[in-house]
């Protein structure tokens, strides 16, 4: 309660009080706080998400929507924000490169928030044309002064203003290994790169690589129980919004403008999901049939799920299985928003799933397994640098139990699915190879699971086929379709 000179309420206030006028005191300790509370700017959030991302191991894109929501940004200024995060994340070595040649002590020495300050400083100057170099010096001094002192800001002044008058010499030199130029060139791991090369030779991982850096295509999957793809595309084109029909998949619908699909009535009656088109072939070459019993064996959060329920027409029983209790509850909630009632989701641990099922129960499997996630680098690129060749191993060593564990679940003439979304050949062609060797009643299904006329050219491996990045602006997926033949 504020209180007068003398140190005494008001006659006023007296009354509010008297009267038990809470709805008022909230109401003035709101406007209070808004007066209090000072103002983020852009720049400072994703100093704040980067430092979170280095120091702490936070997911960048949900330390990044946090900060969103606490944050009162214009649109152009969130804009500006999640540029800079997934810019900065994204061309993380390559900024560094730069920067060490004008920190004097390196940028290894420098704190947290001050080297992500610099990062996203020189991510501006470099890639960001749309922003006057003056502007980008001005606003890091000042934020600089803001987070440190003015020691610090005269040293983001001299590195940033050093960048600029010496841009000849922000490229990376064509004469460095290859392996080292495209690392540098395109941000990637050493050691990414080298495995890339080893499996796809150097044209196809530059490739790779260029496109991990592109922003991701937004997309979207029609619920066709409850509408087609065409009658969606003329409603969402009357509203304004840009949209095209999929070249990959025959339910997809490829947005080009027209705001966060999420947050539209479409999403919210259930006409659509958002999903990667990569994604959306994974239940077409599970090819469901009315009436089917089907094993989703690592289902959350149920894009897949659902998928598959729909090319049912919701007629049959999906076991939709995940290891983690409160991922059972977004299965459930993708169901009843989309209108699905014949998917039944459980909690437990996929490699038990051959305990709790009886042999040959299944038409239909769906192993989406666990894996590096090296496809979906444009959409996580935290994923570049938190990952290790050691965890690839570690991964196909789960990937070789699961498989084994859900095949004598599948009945003799049914379609098991093995799908993951890296670009990894141990995780992938070679995991399926091994499979066959050692389960002489399986085989490869080697047909196109697919008509559209985007995936003809795809290299069929093992029965599956290995979609990179840059085959069609969407995420870097394997799927392959094996069948049992005998008991």
């Amino acid at each position: 309660m504020s209180t007068s000179k003398s140190g005494h309420s008001s006659g006023k206030e007296r009354k509010a009080a008297g009267n038990g006028n809470a709805g008022s005191q909230a109401s003035r300790r709101q406007t209070h706080d808004r007066v209090q509370k000072p103002k983020t700017s852009a720049r400072a959030l994703a100093v704040k998400v980067l430092s979170a991302v280095e120091q702490d191991g936070a997911y960048s894109n949900l330390e990044l929507n946090r900060r969103l929501k606490e944050a009162d940004l214009s649109s152009a200024d969130a804009g500006l924000a999640t540029e800079l995060v997934y810019g900065t994340i994204a061309r993380r070595n390559t900024l560094d490169y730069y920067l060490e040649r004008f920190v004097a002590k390196g940028t290894a020495k420098l704190q947290p928030w001050v080297r992500s300050l610099l990062r996203i400083s020189a991510y501006q100057l470099i890639y960001l044309d749309r922003i006057p170099e003056h502007a980008v010096v001005s606003e890091a001094v000042n934020l600089a002064k803001k987070l440190g002192h003015q020691g610090i800001s005269g040293m983001v002044n001299g590195v940033l203003r050093n960048m600029i008058r010496n841009k000849e010499q922000l490229h990376v030199p064509s004469h460095l290994p290859v392996a080292e130029r495209i690392s540098l060139e395109h941000s990637h791991p050493l050691w990414m790169v080298e495995r890339w090369i080893a499996q796809y030779g150097e044209e196809t991982t530059e490739a790779i690589c260029r496109a991990n850096n592109e922003p991701p295509a937004v997309s979207v999957r029609v619920n066709t129980t409850m509408t087609t793809r065409d009658k969606l595309m003329e409603e969402m084109a009357s509203t304004g919004a840009v949209v095209e029909a999929s070249h990959l998949s025959p339910d997809g619908i490829l947005v080009r403008s027209g705001g966060n699909m999420a947050l539209t009535s479409w999403y919210r009656d259930g006409l659509f999901s958002v999903q990667d088109e990569s994604s959306m072939l994974v239940a077409e070459a599970v090819a469901p049939e009315e009436g089917q019993d089907v094993l989703d064996c690592c289902a959350a959060p149920g894009g897949k799920t659902a998928h598959i329920a729909e090319k049912m027409r919701d007629r049959g029983r999906i076991i939709a299985n995940d290891v983690h209790a409160h991922k059972r509850e977004l299965i459930l909630d993708q169901a009843e928003r989309l209108g699905l009632s014949c998917i039944d989701a459980v909690t437990g641990d996929a490699l038990d799933l051959n305990q709790r099922y009886a042999e040959s129960s299944f038409d239909r499997i769906l192993l989406d397994a666990p894996c590096s996630g090296l496809g979906v680098i444009r959409r996580k690129p935290d994923v570049k640098w938190t990952k290790s060749s050691s965890d690839i191993e570690d991964i196909s060593s789960l990937q070789r139990e699961l498989l084994d564990c859900v095949a004598p679940l599948l009945k003799p003439g049914g379609i098991l699915v093995y799908s993951t979304c890296t670009i990894e050949s141990a995780e992938n062609e070679d995991m399926v190879a091994d499979f066959l060797d050692r389960h002489p009643e399986y085989k490869a299904i080697e047909t196109s699971a697919w008509s559209q006329p985007g995936t003809r050219d795809w290299r069929a491996v093992n029965g599956g086929v290995q979609i990179l990045p840059q085959y069609a602006h969407s995420d870097g997926f394997y799927i392959a379709r094996l069948t049992r033949t005998a008991n």
